[in-house]
């Protein structure tokens, strides 16, 4: 597992690990050093730039500070460009428009019709899809920026479900927990096996703090 002050990308918390459960705290000072387990104190702008880095490499669009073992209100998110032309597959980073760092978000609902029909993943679901899940069809989101500053974005439609499921992690939730309870059922073996792992890897880190306390 990477431990230097400036890892190319974070390991992303699966599934069964506790943190993502837990509701996240407020940021109340940018300046203060933010620290994930297994790697050194780092600065606010640095642990944005490296969790952009981690949600391009697993093809994602969003991502959460609890994902990466971090307990604050911050996600990191980008809106991409759609494909030109069907079938052909162009780099992610040439397809992105706008990158979102997104401290202490707070969303309003624009529009309250919800919206069901488009496919809903996670990057700490990984492999597991699903339709059927009702989001906001439009929202504001005020958030600060890295600098401090008062933000005010409105979105609609997927960004806005995109918005709003890093909220939810915020919050503890999951997509699948906004589905009927036998969609579970029906991905037990799955999420069962991702339990096993996030276990492990919780295990490795308190072996690694117990040999540096050592």
């Amino acid at each position: 597992m990477p431990s230097t002050p400036s890892p190319n990308v974070y390991p992303i918390r699966l599934y069964g690990d506790p943190i993502l459960r837990k509701k996240a705290r407020a940021i109340e000072d940018l300046q203060a050093p933010l620290t994930i387990p297994g790697f050194a104190p780092a600065a606010l702008a640095q642990v944005a730039r490296t969790m952009l880095e981690t949600m391009y490499d697993a093809h994602g669009v969003g991502l959460a500070a609890p994902q990466v073992g971090l307990g604050v209100r911050m996600f990191v998110a980008a809106e991409y460009a759609d494909d030109e032309d069907e079938g052909q597959e162009t780099p992610l980073r040439s397809r992105v428009l706008r990158e979102f760092v997104a401290i202490n978000p707070v969303l309003e609902v624009l529009n309250k019709k919800k919206d069901s029909h488009y496919q809903e993943g996670c990057l700490s679901i990984p492999g597991i899809y699903e339709e059927g899940v009702k989001r906001d069809r439009a929202v504001r989101m005020t958030y600060l920026n890295l600098d401090g500053q008062r933000k005010v974005v409105e979105a609609e439609d997927y960004l806005a479900r995109v918005f709003q499921h890093e909220v939810d992690h915020l919050d503890g939730r999951f997509f699948l927990d906004r589905l009927p309870a036998e969609v579970t059922d029906d991905h037990r073996k799955d999420l069962a096996a991702m339990q096993r792992k996030a276990k492990a890897f919780l295990k490795l880190l308190d072996e690694r703090r117990s040999l540096e306390g050592a």
